[in-house]
């Protein structure tokens, strides 16, 4: 697989020397901005295809970044900040994060953190180019277009708002989604967030897909974060493996 290039944003110039060094040593190409404006036109004019992006630059917050980048591109977003307040990831990964790393890190963890990426960047690539309309997970098959769900050969009966949940965790499978994002995302923005309902939601969606002890558990909660997809095998026979 070839490696990606990544776009590095950090104001401090020793954590910058730290990553870019990192980076390089493994064979990684790369590009530098020290504030948020800068990188919003290095992201436009390169196209790079992860960035590792610093909250606290001098101009604007990287959270303001996350959200313009958001606006035009998908490329993995990895936080790398001394931000480690509950409430900052969760606004990082509700603007558009994809993954979120704490100051100070080990050089270990920021590649396995890129390695993450870089196997999640693949199946995206493969993806766009099988064009599928169908979503394969497990027992799990959604047609997306006759919108219809089914579990091994029995169809689901879902209500439109569990439809839509389970599309939106569906299409970003593997990736812990906030409450906020889920509601944004279903709701719209100008909805009042109310958790509770999302719950109520939730678990009958779950019910749904659960029916039994030996099921798949399809959707894993996150404690006062949210919900993931679990991703699974496609073949039925091995219910066990997540890969």
């Amino acid at each position: 697989m070839n490696k990606p290039r990544i776009l590095v944003v950090e104001d401090d110039n020793s954590v910058k020397n730290l990553i870019t060094t990192t980076l390089k040593a493994h064979d990684y190409h790369f590009l530098t901005a020290e504030n948020g404006e800068v990188a919003i036109l290095e992201a436009a004019s390169h196209n790079p295809e992860i960035m590792l992006l610093d909250l606290g630059l001098p101009d604007i917050d990287g959270i303001e970044v996350i959200k313009r980048v958001r606006t035009w591109s998908q490329m993995p977003i990895i936080v790398i900040s001394a931000r480690s307040e509950d409430v900052d990831k969760i606004e990082a990964l509700d603007a558009g994060a994809d993954d979120y790393l704490t100051k100070p890190f080990s050089v270990e963890e920021l590649l396995a953190r890129l390695r993450v990426t870089r196997r999640r960047l693949q199946m995206m690539k493969s993806d766009a180019l099988n064009q599928s309309a169908v979503f394969v997970n497990g027992d799990l098959r959604i047609d997306y277009a006759a919108g219809c769900v089914y579990l091994g050969e029995e169809e689901l009966h879902l209500t439109p708002i569990e439809y839509k949940l389970l599309c939106l965790l569906a299409q970003n499978a593997g990736r812990v989604l906030t409450h906020t994002f889920i509601m944004e995302n279903i709701w719209g923005s100008n909805w009042e967030k109310d958790i509770a309902s999302l719950r109520v939601f939730m678990a009958t969606l779950r019910r749904k897909l659960e029916k039994n002890p030996q099921s798949l558990q399809y959707i894993q909660t996150h404690v006062g974060v949210g919900y993931r997809m679990m991703k699974f095998e496609e073949s039925s026979e091995n219910k066990k493996g997540e890969y």
